[in-house]
């Protein structure tokens, strides 16, 4: 049974591990998003598959307002559509490190955003497939 949630444990908050994210992982974007991802193997089986940060630039957004009202947008279409990739790297026993930084300089649509979350999301498993194919072989 599919839950659409996003609790805490799926935030991405320890700084090490977004410093080894930024600093290790590969990046591509969608716009208006771009998306940073790390992968290994799942060393806790009770953590989740994915822990995800969030950012939007106060560059590009002047108003606290602005920035939180894009970021509520994405974590909404991120919840929506996240269930393929968490599949995915359960089934794999792997775990992902994702951050989405909006790009973009207006605000779009959730609409928008959710396509464009299916797409990042699918990029990834694809890209994923790929390296965990590559390396039974």
């Amino acid at each position: 049974m599919k839950k659409y949630t996003f609790k805490k444990e799926e935030r991405l908050c320890n700084k090490g591990r977004i410093q080894r994210l930024f600093h290790d992982g590969s990046s591509f974007i969608v716009y208006p998003l771009r998306a940073v991802y790390l992968h290994e193997r799942a060393v806790q089986p009770k953590w989740p598959p994915l822990h995800i940060l969030i950012s939007v630039p106060k560059k590009r957004f002047k108003r606290a307002v602005d920035r939180n009202r894009i970021k509520r947008l994405v974590r909404e279409a991120y919840r929506l559509e996240k269930w393929p990739l968490h599949s995915f790297l359960a089934s794999h026993s792997l775990h992902l490190s994702l951050a989405i930084q909006y790009v973009g300089n207006e605000e779009v649509p959730l609409s928008v955003l959710q396509e464009r979350i299916r797409k990042l999301t699918c990029k990834i498993e694809d890209d994923l497939s790929k390296i965990h194919v590559e390396q039974r072989d």
